[in-house]
Order: structure tokens, then sequence, then C-alpha cells
């Protein structure tokens, strides 16, 4: 296994890695909007999902591969009224066909997060 790290996306507050690569698959941890340089949270919804998706992008990037790389999602929210809000930066940030996806609601966040989102990636370099 290969661990995957980049200062493009927060670090880890925790035990835990930014992504572990597996024969060619690769799982993130899960990522909230964090700034990786600041350590802050945005207040506002649309600013944390499209947050969200830069860490997600940075770990696969780091890793090898690119958004089209990835083959699922799993997205949890504070409040299933952002779900519009996930799909329209998902079309921003996504081309078709898009990664598979679960989304869940949670009672809470880590850092009063809204929304947090992991995925499954397919590397070609590992």
């Amino acid at each position: 296994m290969t661990q995957i790290t980049t200062p493009d996306a927060p670090r880890a507050l925790g035990p835990y890695s930014q992504g572990r690569c597996i024969g060619n698959l690769l799982f993130t941890a899960g990522q909230i909007g964090l700034d990786p340089a600041t350590l802050t949270l945005p207040r506002e919804p649309e600013a944390q999902i499209r947050q969200v998706f830069a860490n997600l992008r940075a770990i696969v990037t780091a890793a090898g591969g690119d958004t089209g790389s990835i083959l699922k999602l799993t997205v949890y929210l504070t409040d299933l009224d952002h779900w519009p809000l996930v799909n329209s930066v998902m079309e921003s940030e996504f081309t078709a066909p898009y990664p598979a996806r679960t989304a869940v609601g949670v009672a809470a966040l880590p850092l009063g997060a809204l929304v947090e989102v992991e995925a499954v990636a397919q590397i070609s370099t590992f």
C-alpha cells in the first residue's frame, strides 16, 4: 500500500492518511471544506462544497489521477437541502460519465462542516 500526502489538501487532523493506494485503487479520507493553507472553514455552503472537491482533486492528482479517475463518491450532508448545491458543483467539477455516488444525511460533521465527501478512484500509476 502507498500513502498519498499533498500540501494542496488539508493535512490530516488525526491518525489517518489523506489517501491510500492499493493496486490501482485510491481511497481518500473524507474531505471537508477546510482551506489547506489556513485550515479555516468557509461559512457559506457552496464555498464549503467547492473546497471539498478542490481538496479531493488535490489528493487524486497527488496519486497520479484526475477527476475522471474518480469512480465513487460518498457524500455526507448535515442538511439535505444542500443536495442541489452538491449537484451544481459536481456539474462544474466533473464530466460524464459521472462517478457513482451515495448521499447520507448526518447529524454533525467534524469542525461544524456542512458537507464531507470521500472518494474511490482508479489510478493507473499504482
